[in-house]
């Protein structure tokens, strides 16, 4: 289920105040791939509700380069949010997941296993509430550049 960004820290306060564990992850996720699918549910077993922030057309192409992403937004969100390990999806617009988790402000907050808690600059917002950062490592070979460039060197 897309949330509107306005609406995000009522709907996740309203999560909290009943009970739920929140469980907060964000990313691209341009061309969904095992790898995407795997982390998501590695991702989804740290609580009871697993909000995905999904990076914008806007903020992928900041991050990625002007080629990027090859989906749409939108799309990327249907996409995303089908999945059974996610459930709820938000966009954001920033280049980092900053302001997106001070207003989730999730109890655990997940990223790839290529991050540390030096590199990752949403880990000191999380850490100054009390929340809990945690690391899942990437699936080998799997990822969205490998298949753009597998796509290219067969065209």
């Amino acid at each position: 289920m897309l949330i509107d960004g306005r609406d995000i820290a009522e709907f996740c306060r309203i999560l909290r105040e009943a009970g739920t564990k929140i469980v907060f992850t964000n990313g691209c996720f341009d061309i969904l791939h095992a790898g995407h699918v795997r982390y998501l549910e590695k991702a989804r077993s740290f609580g009871d509700v697993l909000v995905l922030g999904l990076n914008t057309d806007a903020s992928v192409r900041e991050n990625k380069g002007p080629t990027r992403p090859i989906n749409h937004e939108l799309d990327r969100a249907e996409v995303v949010g089908a999945l059974k390990a996610v459930d709820y999806v938000v966009l954001f617009g920033e280049k980092t997941a900053e302001s997106i988790i001070a207003q989730v402000k999730p109890d655990v907050y997940v990223k790839g296993g290529d991050y540390t808690l030096d590199t990752l600059p949403e880990a000191k917002i999380v850490q100054s509430y009390g929340g809990e950062v945690k690391f899942v490592n990437m699936v080998e070979g799997r990822s969205t550049t490998n298949i753009i460039k597998k796509i290219q060197a067969e065209s």
